[in-house]
């Protein structure tokens, strides 16, 4: 049959009635070709009435009745029956077909109308012609419709996750060869490239989100895919290709190697790029998601060696001795397979993907087998030349295309290939049809046969050889890619393919394979990213090192330390550029000290080099000298400062683990580590310098009484004057500290006389911030305190400010000094200045008590420093604060030094305090004028407040009564024309 129609009930539930769809599909050649159901539900797939009818019609065929198509039977009426049935079906569905009926039947009686043109008339139930197309029905609006919601949501609501669904089912399609595979590509492919979010991103210069960007790469090797369909027509391969064409010159089609985001240039324009070597990045045209699949256009399966490998388990030439580069079988006879790497792991991924997963097997061994083949011959190549290289320093040996991070993910297909045929049961593989058929007979050929388990070596598996080729990937040496997406995704694949191996649990015959990779690729130089010699801009492999490190560790430590060490290495931070091999000046950095702005992914890098240090740290625990050569490659290749301390930090805890005594030399290291941090921000700003230089005394602290003293010593190559004060020797005179390491009175002493050299050596170097905290550690020891003080007086003429001086002053005034406090309050008077307008000026207070000091100590120390109050202090009402404190007692009345005296009060009329008073009078007329100058009327009455305090100084005076009253005499005279101020003051003081 070419149509089925039927009716389907879905019974009524709690909350719905029982409902009747009818349902209507047409088939053809094994194919849906259209379905019809009146639910109305829209979606990509069939609803489940269409299904069901589906089914029913396959486990129940008896049940459904079989007719002839329709043309058949009404060939069998006569004129009345076909009237009859004519009349018969208008009256069931008039209003549905009676419009068209009547249409049909004007046309059917007009002479020259287009229905008669034709002869016969079609039949739906008949069936398609045998040059029709037939192809499994899909809804291509409701595809279009569902990718245009998905897309426009974002990424949320698990948006993202239902087009990744849609892309496995694309794959889904192509495994069981339904020709709709592709449809549904072109359909999504059409919304992802008219999507707006990309001429705005475009138009904004900001990068696509990373998640986005994923989606674009899977679209990107699905096409790869379709058009390496080994069994593709031509015509359909050629209109692919107009397609992916007509994408890749649309203005925002994404660059595969990352959005047009505003990256950075490309600062030390890496190594040529294959044909367009000499020309200059920027002008090389991008390549886009599209073309690879563009160039895949160009790939066919016809080569007889390729047909070979795929088709057959006993495909093996042992007679064949060429061993030239690209030899089509190795020494055993097993057939290889060269290609570039990545296509042929897209051949690989279009066979399982098409259905094929056997073929993709062979083909798969054959390309592991020659990387394999290719390694043994790099490292002898590199045994030849290693003298040369070594010699040299350097290489420009690279891969510019790195298989880890690749677009097309060579690795991971190969591994993934590998591994299904682990975890299936080789019945699986039979489930297809042979590959051979249609594909047109090879030309045979005489080889020799052994089941397909003889390519592997004894005792290998596709376990085994699954491990092998990831680890074979991972340590390619390679060059950063350009871009920060393309960067980014180097290290996600890097660290996707780690955690697949970390599920496998690692058997005798696989730590071989860890044991046999990592001896070549530390011995394979620039081939390997582990080599001896690698080019400066090499992906680094602290990730990959660090879980070989942990594999390795238990079986082989010796090997495990020697590559993690080996992995260190961190070439493009290093401050010199390599000088040999200019022959390629273009790729040798012109900004070589910069932190370089081509590796966006830098700050993750160092991170996992710190990483990488920290695991040898713990590891290498209790071990003298495995804990000093990981200490020597730390401070050779770690160039940030946050992450030595992260690592100084770490070894100090697994040191000092609770349950177990200190590890001293873990304790060294961590102290080691410590004082590099400390010299390396000595001179450069970091926020985390405090707490830093703490951590390193408590981390001295714990090594014990010499690493203190030891510090103290070399104080000035590791920290700042104020912080060796403040900071280090304070916390080393801690009563805790001493508590803390038990000492004697004799080493009390010791560290107490190199923090007072250290306290003297500070407050030459940097009186202001360190002569307080210097006196302060000299306190116990007379002859040390005194050289302290005579620092400061030295630096007070020069280098002090006013407020560091009294803050010392008051210091020796609470330490029993007050003669020494007085020297200084008087230096400290000398520096200081106090306009007219500064009456809440924070130094006030230290004026006061300066006076009250010199007050204190008699006649003669407040005559001496009256004069000085003058000359720096302007404001009125603070003088005015002075003179009657100082008219309140008698000097030196404290009795200081058993010094009385005979108790009378200052006079006024005399100096010290006439001076005093005369200068007080003259602030007051001074401060009036310049307030007067810009005075507005609602500070009239605090002006009017002002003068009165200013009469209550003028009064202190014997002629201050007519002093005061020329003055406010003068004052109405010159400032007659502020009519109502005048008058405020006329009531106030006449």
């Amino acid at each position: 049959g070419f149509h089925l129609s039927g009716t389907v009930t879905e019974p009524a539930m709690q909350s719905e009635p029982e409902t009747v769809c009818n349902v209507a599909i047409s088939f053809d050649r094994c194919k849906i070709t259209s379905v019809t159901c009146s639910c109305g539900n829209k979606d990509i797939f069939y609803c489940a009435h269409v299904v069901a009818l589906s089914l029913y019609r396959i486990r129940k065929p008896d049940q459904v009745k079989l007719h002839l198509p329709i043309s058949e039977t009404l060939f069998q009426m006569n004129r009345d029956q076909l009237q009859k049935f004519v009349q018969y079906l208008i009256t069931v569905h008039h209003t549905e077909v009676l419009p068209t009926a009547q249409k049909l039947a004007d046309e059917i009686l007009s002479q020259n109308s287009e229905i008669n043109q034709v002869h016969g008339a079609p039949d739906p139930t008949a069936g398609a012609s045998i040059d029709d197309e037939n192809c499994w029905h899909l809804d291509e609006e409701q595809v279009q419709e569902q990718v245009k919601l998905f897309l426009s949501q974002g990424g949320y609501h698990g948006s993202g996750k239902q087009l990744n669904l849609l892309f496995a089912k694309v794959r889904e399609m192509l495994k069981m060869r339904d020709s709709n595979g592709a449809r549904m590509l072109t359909l999504i492919t059409e919304q992802f490239m008219a999507d707006p979010r990309l001429s705005l991103w475009r138009q904004q210069g900001t990068a696509m989100t990373d998640k986005y960007r994923q989606l674009w790469d899977e679209l990107g090797a699905l096409w790869m895919c379709i058009v390496l369909n080994p069994h593709c027509k031509l015509e359909q391969k050629a209109s692919w290709l107009k397609q992916l064409k007509k994408w890749n010159s649309v203005d925002v089609c994404p660059w595969e190697d990352g959005n047009h985001g505003n990256e950075l240039p490309n600062l030390t324009n890496a190594l040529p790029q294959g044909a367009n070597a000499n020309q200059d990045s920027s002008s090389r045209p991008h390549r886009t998601v599209f073309t690879r699949a563009i160039e895949a256009c160009d790939l066919h399966w016809q080569d007889s060696h390729l047909q070979h490998i795929i088709s057959s388990d006993l495909y093996t030439n042992y007679c064949y001795h060429d061993d030239t580069e690209n030899s089509l079988f190795d020494s055993h006879g097993w057939p290889l397979w060269h290609e570039h790497v990545p296509t042929a792991c897209a051949r690989v991924d279009a066979l399982r993907s098409h259905g094929y997963p056997r073929e993709a097997l062979r083909l798969a061994i054959a390309i592991v087998n020659t990387l394999r083949r290719q390694q043994q011959k790099q490292l002898e190549m590199f045994r030849a030349q290693k003298k040369e290289l070594l010699h040299r320093g350097v290489t420009s040996i690279t891969n510019l295309e790195g298989w880890v991070g690749h677009p097309l993910d060579p690795i991971g297909t190969l591994f993934s290939s590998l591994m299904e045929a682990c975890r299936v049961d080789d019945e699986s593989f039979h489930g297809f049809s042979d590959f051979t058929e249609n594909m047109g007979q090879c030309k045979s050929l005489e080889y020799q046969h052994l089941p397909a388990h003889k390519f592997l070596e004894e005792g290998e598996s596709y376990l085994t050889l699954a491990v092998e080729v990831a680890l074979i990937g991972l340590g390619q040496q390679r060059i950063m890619p350009d871009g920060l997406y393309a960067q980014e995704k180097v290290c996600r694949n890097e660290e996707q393919l780690i955690s697949k191996l970390q599920e496998i649990e690692l058997d005798d015959t696989l730590v071989k394979i860890f044991r046999k990779q990592a001896v070549f690729l530390l011995e394979a130089g620039p081939y390997s990213g582990l080599g001896e010699v690698i080019h400066r801009e090499s992906v680094p492999m602290h990730t990959f090192a660090k879980y070989l490190f942990t594999s390795l560790l238990p079986h082989d430590a010796e090997l495990a330390y020697k590559t993690a060490l080996r992995a260190m290495r961190l070439l493009v931070l290093e401050s010199t550029a390599p000088s040999g091999d200019m022959s390629r000046p273009h790729h040798i950095a012109s900004v070589v000290p910069n932190r370089y702005p081509r590796w966006f992914t830098l700050s993750h890098i160092e991170s996992q080099q710190c990483e990488l240090a920290s695991t040898m740290l713990t590891a290498a625990k209790g071990d003298v000298r495995r804990l000093e050569t990981v200490l020597e490659s730390i401070q050779k290749n770690i160039h940030s400062s946050s992450h030595i301390f992260k690592l100084a930090q770490d070894a100090f805890k697994i040191a000092t683990l609770m349950d177990s005594l200190p590890d001293i030399t873990l304790l060294k290291v961590s102290l080691e580590l410590g004082l590099q941090v400390m010299r390396m921000t000595l001179s450069t700003l970091n926020w985390r310098r405090r707490e830093m230089v703490r951590w390193l005394v408590t981390c001295a602290t714990e090594v014990g009484v010499y690493a203190l003293d030891s510090i103290m010593q070399n104080w000035f190559t590791l920290f700042t004057p104020t912080e060796a004060t403040s900071i280090v020797a304070t916390t080393v005179m801690s009563n805790s500290t001493i508590v803390r390491l038990h000492l004697d009175c004799h080493q009390q002493e010791k560290l107490a006389s190199s923090a007072r050299t250290l306290a003297l050596q500070c407050a030459m170097k940097d009186p202001q911030n360190c002569a307080l905290s210097a006196l302060t550690l000299c306190e116990k020891d007379h002859i040390a305190f005194e050289t302290a003080y005579q620092i400061v007086l030295d630096a007070a003429t020069t280098g002090m400010s006013y407020s560091q001086l009294f803050t010392i002053a008051r210091y020796m005034e609470h330490r029993g000094y007050p003669m020494r406090a007085y020297k200084l309050a008087t230096l400290a008077m000398t520096h200081l200045n106090l306009s007219y307008n500064q009456d809440t000026h924070p130094a006030i207070n230290d004026v006061l008590w300066a006076c009250a000091l010199s007050h204190s100590l008699g006649k003669n120390e407040l005559a001496a420093i009256i004069p000085l109050v003058v000359k720096s202090v302007k404001c009125a009402t603070v003088l005015s604060d002075i003179l009657r404190r100082c008219t309140l007692t008698t000097p030196g009345m404290v009795g200081l030094h058993g010094r009385r005296n005979s108790g009378k009060l200052m006079s006024l009329d005399k100096a010290p305090l006439r001076q005093l008073l005369d200068a007080t009078i003259g602030a007051y007329i001074n401060t009036t004028h310049s307030r007067l100058t810009h005075i507005s009327p609602r500070h009239y009455s605090e002006f009017i407040e002002f003068l009165s305090k200013a009469r209550e100084t003028f009064l202190m005076a014997h002629d201050g009564h007519i002093q005061f009253t020329q003055f406010i005499d003068n004052l109405k005279q010159i400032y007659k024309g502020k009519k109502k101020l005048m008058m405020l003051v006329r009531e106030r003081f006449g």
